[in-house]
């Protein structure tokens, strides 16, 4: 997939036993569809109705995915708007939200100047301007291109959270950083255009999760030389034994970053236990593991631990 060649979306087949056969809703529909508000409220908290975002819904035995939101963006948003930011890559199926706003997704769009504004509830509309070759469309839903994109959140977001959503796009095969960091670089007298000039060059398509990319970031502040990701270890038969999110090999450094999703299980903690025992054991590798409050806390522990091990003097205090 590239980005100038989104994908078609296709009509749900096989729901006609799902609650408007599978395709999102809005309130303003409930009357036709033979439910009341309250009728509403209880599907929701019965886990049978899922809120898509504010006023719009689906049955939750559809699985989440690009079509079900373009169809749900497709309600609300007007006709001359264009997505832009993390609503567009929301689209996509590439969440770059912060954590703040993970489960509370706001739509935006650009409106052109005196166009029609959005009257929807929960809607943002903002007037601008958008050349052409900017926009594009999927499945009659107007937005940014990735590139915009990508820069657009360079520019605007909190330093961790921009990088992680542009290694987000990258991973997803949107953009390239040498596509972002030549377009920012072209970039004169926009608001954040310094920051996005300087995470441009950070860029890395092999980051897995948010959570790697701002990890990332703390070393790279910190003055450290750029981790390897997603490192292989291998054992005396070349055999691969484990795979590091970060590491320096030549000190045999490996830094982890455990997420909620995969991590806060029993049996997800005892399966990272005896991947990393053979790696600390075995192989005289050091492990070091984070997790979310560990990287966007204050506690510098990760900067000392880590320029202990390169023999280097971590930039403290951190910015961000």
């Amino acid at each position: 997939m590239t980005p100038d060649e989104p994908p078609e979306v296709a009509h749900p087949e096989g729901m006609s036993d799902l609650l408007h056969d599978g395709l999102p809703f809005t309130c303003l529909q409930l009357p036709m569809l033979g439910l009341s508000p309250s009728r509403l409220r209880r599907l929701v908290r019965e886990h049978r109705v899922r809120r898509i975002f504010r006023g719009v819904y689906v049955d939750a035995a559809v699985a989440d995915g690009r079509e079900v939101r373009i169809r749900a963006l497709q309600l609300v948003v007007p006709r001359d708007g264009v997505l832009f930011g993390c609503t567009a890559t929301w689209a996509l199926e590439v969440d770059t939200f912060g954590p703040a706003d993970r489960f509370d997704l706001v739509p935006a769009c650009v409106v052109p100047h005196g166009g029609t504004r959005c009257t929807v509830l929960g809607v943002r509309c903002v007037e601008g301007y958008l050349p052409p070759s900017e926009v594009m469309e999927v499945a009659g839903l107007r937005m940014t291109v990735p590139v915009r994109t990508a820069s657009d959140l360079l520019r605007r977001l909190h330093r961790p959270y921009a990088l992680a959503a542009a290694d987000g796009l990258a991973h997803a095969g949107l953009v390239t950083p040498a596509q972002v960091e030549a377009y920012v670089c072209k970039l004169h007298r926009y608001p954040g255009v310094v920051q996005a000039r300087e995470l441009a060059v950070l860029i890395e398509p092999r980051a897995e999760s948010a959570g790697e990319s701002w990890q990332r970031l703390r070393l790279i502040d910190a003055g450290f030389p750029r981790p390897e990701p997603q490192y292989v270890v291998t054992d005396s038969r070349d055999r691969e034994v484990a795979r590091l999110d970060h590491a320096y090999p030549r000190v045999r450094l490996g830094i982890e970053y455990d997420g909620q999703e995969f991590h806060s299980e029993d049996e997800d903690r005892a399966h990272d236990r005896g991947r990393r025992g053979f790696v600390v054991d075995v192989l005289q590798w050091r492990i070091l593991v984070s997790r979310k409050h560990d990287v966007l806390g204050k506690d510098p522990e990760l900067e000392r631990e880590v320029g202990a091990a390169l023999g280097m003097l971590p930039q403290l205090p951190r910015q961000w």
